[in-house]
């Protein structure tokens, strides 16, 4: 089952739950319009790997709103994109912990041979293929630049 069917089916799930389901069932909505917005653009239908894409752009758009929201003093708000992230996150694959995400660091810095902060970009080349959508780009980023400036 690909993740658009599995994204469909578990739509009308929520929509069977009624007043349960009301949440997800609008982010689920919404992802679903981004997809096809999507598709719409690129006048072609995505795959899993780019409905993954879009999957990690919203999630990644929540955490952004999540800290003006709490610089904003509003815990109503960081809770309702919380529990979306946690809807969202049901969909992607298991995140990587920063244990494994500074091997790989380390990996990609040796094997760009880089010494210094000039050579961030080799590193980066290397390395978001292979934790696109498995680790937070700015985690990946702050562990390249320390890595880099010790």
């Amino acid at each position: 089952m690909s993740l658009q069917e599995r994204l469909t089916e578990d739509v009308k799930t929520a929509m069977k739950a009624r007043e349960a389901g009301k949440s997800r069932l609008s982010v689920l909505r919404m992802v679903k319009a981004s997809i096809r917005n999507i598709e719409i653009d690129r006048k072609k239908e995505l795959n899993d790997e780019d409905v993954l894409d879009v999957l990690a752009k919203e999630v990644k758009m929540r955490r952004d709103s999540m800290e003006d929201f709490r610089k904003g003093n509003r815990p109503d708000l960081v809770a309702a994109l919380e529990e979306e992230i946690a809807i969202l996150a049901e969909y992607l694959p298991a995140q990587l912990s920063e244990e494994e995400v500074r091997a790989l660091v380390d990996q990609a810095v040796s094997q760009a041979q880089a010494t210094t902060a000039k050579d961030m970009g080799k590193v980066m080349a290397i390395l978001m293929p292979q934790v696109k959508g498995k680790a937070d780009g700015k985690l990946v980023n702050t562990l390249v630049r320390e890595r880099l400036n010790q």
